[in-house]
């Protein structure tokens, strides 16, 4: 449907109010009601490029109240299709989106159209270069206004010598609310789901996104459990301002998590100082999860930004309790059982050992021989018998662990 060669002319096809029309009628029926936002977007650019408009690019983008992202949206280019994509929050306070076309669609709630020829650097904003050095000839940017009144933005780029018509324009102009009346529950949808990855973790998201909101609704499965600590964090409570310490704090929260989900774990909690992490054993077998704790376990070690914040890991994995917990009002999404409880245990004796990283005789057991190294038998508080403890060599972690 997106062969310029087939489009034809709106007047050859019944004329702009026909194709309004039928434009208008998918959006708020089959699009509103079934298709993910880059569907819909790619379904509205086939109608509109059927129509005869001969688009080169198209960006509809979405506020959102997120911590972590400033924005998200659907991108599409001729011969690359619709696409997702995020923008992070600290990106709307640069030039790339100051004095942009979205910043004035948002601001005014009025369109932005402009020819993309004889651009004058230091007046025309960047995105409009990028735009004509891609083969663009004009530019359209206009407002998609959602129901409570916050202001979206839509830009179109075609590549037609003279750029778009009039007719085209106020065509484009005129299916905006029916544009919003498609994607604003989809992007509820998906600005929700975000939002709880945030604060729960991508997989305990997916499972409350999916009906697991009641309080006692659990699941009992296998994971690998991380546990994080910074070393020493009352001394550097008393040594350091609290803005240094908190971004000394961010940083480091900020590398565990990171090494976290690089390996598709998921973070459950921040307890103070220390991160509770989990690695699902249920689809990829005890040993896997277990490799990939270790290996997030070195990718934190790894990073600098952790160099004046020391922290140590401990690592187990067993039977869990995953789900829902709390009272009628106040949930938390979280893993509780002995296996958490062991591996709190084990995060003291790194402490005491004075080791980096250390696991329990049940992941040394799944381990390749040359990532562990016996610490000998320990009383961990709790816990009757005395436990054997491993030290991780996690030096020897590589993204080929577990292969050799």
């Amino acid at each position: 449907m997106t062969n310029l060669v087939e489009t034809k002319p709106l007047m050859d096809i019944g004329g702009p109010s026909a194709v309004q029309a039928g434009i208008t009628g998918w959006l708020i029926g089959p699009a509103r009601r079934n298709l993910p936002p880059e569907e819909i977007v790619k379904g509205l650019i086939d109608r509109l490029v059927e129509a005869g408009i001969p688009l080169l690019r198209v960006r509809i983008g979405q506020r959102v109240s997120n911590p972590m992202i400033g924005a998200w949206g659907v991108v599409w280019t001729r011969g690359g299709g619709a696409e997702l994509y995020t923008v992070p929050r600290g990106v709307l306070a640069t030039d790339s989106f100051r004095g942009s076309p979205f910043e004035h669609v948002i601001n005014t709630r009025s369109t932005f159209h402009h020819s993309l020829k004889h651009l004058v650097p230091g007046r025309d904003h960047s995105v409009l270069f990028e735009q004509a050095e891609a083969g663009g000839t004009d530019y359209l940017a206009l407002p998609i206004e959602y129901g409570d009144a916050s202001v979206q933005s839509a830009a179109f780029t075609t590549d037609r010598p003279g750029g778009f018509t009039d007719e085209e324009i106020v065509l484009i102009e005129a299916i905006a609310p029916a544009i919003a009346a498609a994607l604003e529950p989809a992007a509820m949808r998906h600005s929700m789901e975000s939002l709880l990855e945030v604060y729960l973790g991508s997989g305990p998201a997916s499972r409350v996104v999916n009906g697991a909101f009641q309080r006692g609704q659990t699941t009992e499965t296998e994971a690998a459990v991380l546990v994080t600590d910074l070393r020493d964090f009352t001394g550097l409570s008393e040594r350091l301002a609290p803005d240094v310490l908190l971004d000394r704090l961010g940083s480091y929260f900020e590398t565990v998590v990171d090494a976290v989900r690089a390996e598709g774990g998921d973070v459950l909690k921040f307890i103070g100082d220390g991160v509770l992490a989990a690695f699902p054993a249920e689809a990829v077998g005890r040993r896997e999860a277990c490799l990939r704790a270790v290996r997030s376990i070195a990718r934190a070690f790894e990073r600098p930004t952790v160099a004046g914040t020391p922290f140590v890991a401990a690592l187990h994995v067993g039977p869990v309790v995953y789900g829902n917990i709390g009272s009628l009002d106040r949930l938390d999404f979280t893993v509780v059982g002995p296996t958490v409880n062991y591996v709190s245990r084990l995060e003291i004796i790194a402490k005491q050992l004075d080791r980096s990283a250390v696991c329990s005789q049940d992941v040394a057991l799944v381990l390749p021989k040359g990532m562990i190294h016996d610490l000998g038998m320990h009383a961990l508080k709790g816990i009757a018998e005395p436990q054997r403890v491993f030290e991780l060599a996690t030096g020897e972690v590589g993204p080929q662990a577990g292969n050799r």
